[in-house]
């Protein structure tokens, strides 16, 4: 490009180029162009920025940005007071613009600009007046505020229809944020990670800043940060309660949608990403300049030590940058056509996604930005597996959902990836894009359906208890093929989107006047019962229903053959007032009250959460690694697993038919599948678990012979409002009475069929 093209490429073009109306371009300004800095040829990999030694020892940063179909990069760099300087990228090798500067070092901020064609009727979209964000910058220092310079188009047009088409050339350098070089020097030598097997886990789903903002025992300073989860009284609740990963809500570099900034209100969840290799900046309390990078570092020591792994759900289907009317922050003005799916008018953006784009993972160069950013988090930021929002878009090809397409094959053959825990939020909003049980074995799935059955089961909407059977056991139904195991579903009754636990019991209808939308969003669908009035109410004979209830939906969830999660807070009682789509509520609304821990009755909630946890831990029957096969392992008759009705006799065909509303669950600890470390038998003792929905007490016969001698009830839901283990004992045969929506858990006391020493060793 010659002298004067650059110049006039660097101001924004002439008016009435190809791919615009002539006189389109909105204030634009003849300028001087900023100075310009010299690059060596360095490198096109790796991607980003990596400072190094270069060439005769000289300390630099090499910089490389894959941008297909460009005509020109310039690496921007700012200085403290925002002065820009400009490095033309020459070097071009396989589509990657690359150049090695001397001096510049660590916390330098940069960005990109990238020309090419205007021309949105082809799905091109190159603006060098906009300032870009590298996709693989390891932090960002500053705040995506949306004003409208940040959009390549003109978004107050006058002809809306059109408004996309118009190109916008007014420099964004000043409202966008900027990439930080940031220097890679951690080995982990230090690190020891649980490596807690899948069987073994209990998820806890947590916001990072929520969790801690308003923690009393956290200083002011660290509180809604990475530091303040690692904080010794953060961990000292996990470690009370016995989970074993925490699964951050989005900690990528998020942006905040436009809609939500006109109203005021900011995206909390943070399911807007924007850069996939750095932690979202306002999370550190370290600065924005690269701390955040050795903050979130050391969060994840902290856990680690404390036994706990650290499982980030990643949004790796759609980005920030919305649809042909969102702004152009990184990807949409590096190639648009070679990162997101279009639809046959290229103008137009594929939405599998409801956010207004769809990342095309089918194309080389976004697969390879999403599993050099998965493989990154967990190499040199100590991460132990993701979760991923509405996996089943990253999982197709051209159109349809496909489990033999790229994405999925790639993470199956990668040495990194393939050894940590992947968990599929298996749907999307696209035709076909409900994938519940039909993942790969590699991956662990959420189970809605899980979630439906349990809901509807204590607040008696079920039409008989097959469905129940199904989820308590583990899902054999969905998962009992491919050599696919229990732990593949990740069970759940409530998850950050939708009601909380408390709310799930105090609300029929949601309430999410808050956010601005006139109460239509969120879900309809919430299956829930407000056990006899709609929000709080002074009534103690409801408030005390209400917390039974959320006592049988934790201990359901708990006793469950599966990997159960929790959500932070709802041991407590944590409450949304009723708005089941707090996303944009980054207050006390969305965050953890921990002054309800002052309440005896929530309390005693949280102790019994802790209580059955471990439970769980000490006992293998109730996390088998492999399904129930309901037959008979010996000559006496008795069964994995056994169903009963109150009668005390096992359930037949037609009784798994007819309506009921209580369920006994007969769970043998001596027919375990496997050997422990030692290469021996897995011994435990065995269980009967009642299950009793009905709004009226029951008679239920404890099972006799062969199935036991005597029965110690262990939790009874119904008596745990002062947080204390019942412990009476029942002789097998004997008719008890079970109180109106309870759940009890007897072990059996047999001495011929108990571990070798009365009780099986905890594998943690």
């Amino acid at each position: 490009m010659s002298s004067a093209a650059e110049q006039e490429a660097v101001a924004g073009g002439p008016a009435g180029e190809e791919g615009r109306p002539a006189g389109a371009v909105n204030g634009a300004r003849r300028t001087a162009p900023p100075p310009r800095v010299p690059a060596w040829p360095g490198t096109p990999v790796p991607l980003g920025a990596r400072f190094r030694t270069g060439p005769d020892g000289a300390a630099g940063t090499n910089f490389a940005l894959w941008a297909g179909g460009a005509e020109a990069v310039e690496l921007c760099l700012f200085d403290a007071h925002g002065g820009e300087s400009r490095v033309r990228l020459t070097e071009l090798t396989h589509e990657i613009w690359h150049g090695f500067v001397p001096g510049v070092r660590p916390g330098q901020r940069y960005g990109y600009r990238v020309h090419g064609r205007w021309d949105p009727w082809t799905g091109a979209r190159w603006n060098p007046a906009k300032l870009l964000l590298d996709p693989y910058a390891r932090a960002v220092d500053g705040d995506f505020t949306l004003p409208p310079e940040v959009y390549g188009h003109v978004r107050d047009w006058p002809e809306r229809q059109v408004a996309d088409t118009v190109r916008d050339d007014r420099d964004s350098a000043p409202y966008v944020p900027k990439g930080v070089v940031v220097h890679d020097d951690d080995d982990w030598s230090d690190d020891h990670r649980p490596k807690t097997p899948w069987a073994d886990s209990v998820i806890y789903e947590l916001h990072v800043k929520g969790f801690t903002r308003l923690h009393p025992d956290i200083p002011e300073p660290l509180r809604g940060t990475y530091a303040g989860l690692a904080h010794p009284a953060a961990i000292e609740h996990l470690v009370r309660l016995g989970v074993t990963a925490v699964e951050l809500l989005p900690v990528h570099q998020f942006a905040h949608e436009s809609h939500l900034l006109d109203r005021g209100l900011r995206n909390y969840w943070g399911y807007n990403s924007i850069g996939y290799f750095a932690p979202h900046a306002a999370y550190a309390a370290a600065g924005t300049t690269g701390g955040q990078v050795g903050e979130f570092k050391r969060m994840v020591r902290a856990l680690h030590a404390a036994g706990i792994e650290v499982i980030l759900d990643v949004v790796y289907n759609h980005t920030a940058e919305a649809g042909e009317l969102g702004p152009t922050l990184s990807l949409k003005g590096i190639d648009n056509r070679g990162y997101y799916r279009l639809q046959p008018d290229p103008r137009r953006y594929a939405d599998y996604t409801g956010c207004g784009n769809t990342l095309h993972v089918v194309q080389p160069q976004v697969l390879r930005l999403i599993t050099d950013s998965l493989r990154y988090w967990v190499t040199e930021m100590g991460v132990d597996g993701f979760r991923f929002d509405l996996a089943a878009a990253l999982a197709r090809s051209m159109h349809d959902v496909d489990m033999l397409s790229p994405f999925l094959a790639v993470i199956a053959q990668d040495p990194v990836l393939r050894r940590v825990k992947l968990i599929a939020e298996p749907w999307d909003v696209g035709s076909g894009g409900y994938q519940v049980g039909a993942f790969p074995p590699l991956w662990t799935e959420w189970n809605d359906r899980y979630r439906d059955a349990v809901r509807d089961f204590w607040r008696h909407a079920l039409p008989d208890v097959r469905e129940m059977g199904y989820r308590l056991s583990g899902s054999s139904d969905l998962y009992a093929w491919g050599g696919r195991r229990p732990y593949a579903s990740v069970n759940f009754v409530t998850a950050h989107d939708g009601f909380t636990l408390r709310d799930l019991v105090s609300y029929q209808h949601k309430h999410n006047e808050a956010n601005g939308e006139g109460n239509r969003d969120g879900t309809d669908d919430n299956r829930a019962w407000n056990c006899g009035a709609e929000g709080e109410t002074d009534d103690g004979r409801i408030r005390a229903l209400r917390r039974r209830q959320v006592r049988n939906l934790l201990t359901t969830l708990l006793l469950s053959t599966g990997v159960p999660m929790l959500v932070a807070g709802d041991e407590l009682g944590r409450t949304q007032g009723g708005n089941n789509n707090a996303y944009c509520q980054d207050n006390e609304l969305g965050w953890v009250d921990w002054s309800l821990l002052e309440d005896p009755g929530w309390r005693a909630v949280s102790e019994l959460t802790a209580r059955l946890i471990r439970l769980r831990h000490e006992h293998p029957v109730l996390r088998r690694r492999a399904f129930f096969s309901g037959r008979a392992h010996s000559a006496d008759g008795l069964r994995d697993l056994a169903w009963f009705t109150p009668r005390g006799t096992e359930m037949t065909e037609g009784d798994w038919f007819a309506p009921a509303a209580t369920l006994g669950m007969y769970l043998s600890g001596r027919d375990i599948p496997g050997r422990d470390e030692r290469g021996e038998a897995i011994r435990d003792d065995s269980f009967l678990a009642v299950l009793h929905a009905g709004e009226r007490p029951v008679r239920f016969v404890l099972p006799a012979a062969p199935w036991a001698e005597r029965y110690e009830v262990v939790v009874d839901t119904g008596r745990e409002e002062q947080g204390e283990a019942p412990g009476e004992e029942h002789p097998a045969g004997a008719e008890i009475t079970v109180p109106a929506r309870t759940v009890l858990l007897l072990r059996v006391l047999d001495p011929r069929r108990a571990a070798t020493d009365g009780r099986a060793r905890p594998t943690r």
